[in-house]
C-alpha cells in the first residue's frame, strides 16, 4: 500500500507513536549523563544545600560559592576588619539588623554564626548588581573616611564588612545572609539552618 492510500487517522497515530518512542529514547539516552553528575553538580542543579570548604580561605580573603544560582561569599575577616564594624554603626541604615535579611541566629553586629567568617549572598539589594569588596582602608577613592566594606559599582551603594548598608543609598536593605550551618570547623553547609543543639555548642565554645 502506497503512502497516498494510508488512512489519515492511521497516519496520525503512527506519527504520534513514533514521536513517543523517540522521546522515550532521548530520555533513556540522557539518563546516563544525568546520573553521572557529581553530587555537587546535582545539588547546584536542584538548588539543594551546598558544602563550602573554607579550610584554605586565608585571612582577609573572600571566596565565592554558588547556591540556587546565586553567588554566596565567604569572607575570612581579620581582627582588624572586625574592629571596623562598630565604627560603621552611626553611618548605617539598619545597624541592628532589624529587617529580615538574615536568619535570627545571625542578627548581630557581625551578621554571622562565627565572627570570623561572613557568609552572604553577593547581590546588591537595589537592582541586583554584584558589589565589589573594598577591604582596604582608608581609601579616599571610595569614600572619605572609608572603613572597608563593599561598593556597588552600578549605582554606588556602600556596605560595611558585614553587608549592612549605609544610610541614604540607592540600596534599601542590608545584603542577604542565607541559612547555613557548620558541618565541621572547616566545612559550611549553605542552605541548611543549624540545630538548636549546634548553636548551643557553638555559643558555649565561643564563650
Amino acid at each position: 500500500m502506497s503512502d497516498s492510500t494510508v488512512d489519515p487517522r492511521r497516519r496520525r497515530f503512527l506519527v504520534a507513536s513514533a514521536s513517543v518512542v523517540g522521546a522515550g529514547g532521548c530520555v533513556a539516552a540522557l539518563w546516563p549523563f544525568l546520573a553521572s553528575l557529581s553530587p555537587s553538580a546535582q545539588a547546584l542543579a536542584l538548588g539543594a544545600p551546598v558544602e563550602a570548604d573554607i579550610s584554605k580561605v586565608a585571612p582577609g580573603q573572600q571566596v565565592t560559592f554558588v547556591w540556587r544560582n546565586q553567588p554566596v561569599w565567604v569572607l575570612n575577616r581579620t581582627p582588624k576588619m572586625l574592629e571596623t564594624l562598630p565604627k560603621w554603626d552611626p553611618r548605617l541604615s539598619d545597624p541592628e539588623c532589624k529587617q529580615n535579611q538574615q536568619p535570627a541566629y545571625c542578627q548581630n553586629e557581625h551578621r554571622s554564626i562565627k565572627p570570623q567568617y561572613l557568609v552572604m549572598i553577593g547581590i546588591c539589594t537595589h537592582l541586583g548588581c554584584s558589589p565589589h569588596l573594598k577591604a582596604k582602608f582608608p581609601d579616599p577613592t571610595v569614600q572619605e573616611n572609608w572603613l572597608g566594606g563593599y561598593l556597588c559599582a552600578c549605582h554606588g551603594s556602600k556596605y560595611d564588612l558585614s553587608g549592612r548598608v549605609e544610610k541614604d543609598q540607592p540600596a534599601p536593605l542590608n545584603m542577604v545572609v542565607p541559612p547555613y550551618r557548620y558541618k565541621s570547623d572547616t566545612v559550611i553547609q549553605i542552605g541548611v539552618d543549624p540545630s538548636a543543639e549546634e548553636l548551643k555548642n557553638l555559643n558555649a565554645h565561643a564563650a
